[in-house]
């Protein structure tokens, strides 16, 4: 991890492309994107477009450093090339951060939570991570109801793993996501904050961590953790919110910028011409720009 990289994700304005639909979400997000499961006979036939629809994202002029500081990639995609460049430097070279999804998705639920399936492969993906200039990392696990036992064990995963990713030299974001039609959820958002403090608090003084949560119900709930000098980052998560919803309420919370992906990619289809899917993508990342530096 470089410093200037470093320096760049604390205080740059903008906010994370999350670009990291994995197999089980990937058929979603062409659907969304107007590829049905029709259009394709094969896993790899799947890979292959949404690589293409990536590709075409970070490679359009509206995807710029000043208003996207992050991407969050698929192992894919990490290990594929856009324009004959691995896609973190081809992100790189456009002044963007690579991130890396490494959960291998979810266990589950129990105690009104789902943990991350175990990482087999952590150290050799990490490993691989830095051959390919990735920054980060990110890593999602779920809660779905308030069970103390359940948010506290959801939280000490993601700092346990989170701690393994820093002694690689990477930087983690953790991600314990909180269901957004969940009840309680208020009363959730304080507890992951609560059992995220304590961890925090723990840590060494050259140890930094990122966070990615779920817009807090109550305004200003995370201005704790924003302010925690471990914390470099705090990003939220779209959670199915609809682009409008999600930067409305976004801009209700200071310091609070966006990692989203459904919010994102929206309103793009693949039988937009490149002027269209441009000026589309050019509208969805003003928007959430904008939400994210209020």
């Amino acid at each position: 991890m470089k410093n200037d990289q470093l320096e760049k994700m604390k205080n740059s304005p903008g906010f994370i492309a999350a670009l990291d639909q994995s197999g089980g979400s990937t058929p979603k997000a062409l659907r969304n994107y107007g590829i049905e499961e029709s259009d394709y006979d094969s896993e790899e036939e799947m890979f292959d477009l949404v690589h293409q629809m990536r590709s075409r994202i970070i490679a359009s002029p509206s995807f710029t450093s000043d208003k996207v500081i992050g991407a969050i990639l698929f192992e894919r995609t990490m290990n594929s090339k856009i324009d004959g460049k691995y896609s973190a430097d081809y992100l790189l070279d456009k002044g963007i951060l690579p991130f890396l999804k490494v959960d291998k998705g979810l266990e589950d639920e129990k105690n009104g939570a789902q943990l991350m399936k175990e990482i087999t492969d952590l150290d050799q993906l990490l490993e691989t991570a830095n051959e390919r200039n990735i920054f980060g990392t990110k890593m999602r696990s779920n809660i779905l109801s308030y069970n103390e036992e359940g948010i506290r064990e959801n939280i000490d995963q993601q700092f346990e793993i989170g701690k393994q990713i820093l002694e690689a030299g990477l930087m983690p974001i953790l991600e314990p996501e909180v269901n957004i039609h969940a009840e309680e959820k208020e009363k959730i958002d304080a507890l992951v904050v609560e059992e995220t403090l304590k961890h925090l608090d723990k840590l060494d003084e050259d140890q930094s961590i990122m966070l990615k949560l779920t817009i807090p119900t109550e305004e200003n709930a995370y201005e704790e953790l924003i302010n925690h000098p471990q914390v470099v980052r705090v990003v939220a998560l779209s959670g199915g919110y609809s682009t409008e919803e999600a930067n409305e309420k976004l801009a209700k919370n200071p310091g609070l910028i966006a990692s989203f992906s459904r919010a994102l990619l929206q309103d793009l289809n693949v039988e937009q011409t490149d002027e269209e899917f441009n000026q589309a993508l050019a509208e969805a990342i003003d928007s959430i720009y904008e939400a994210s530096i209020t």
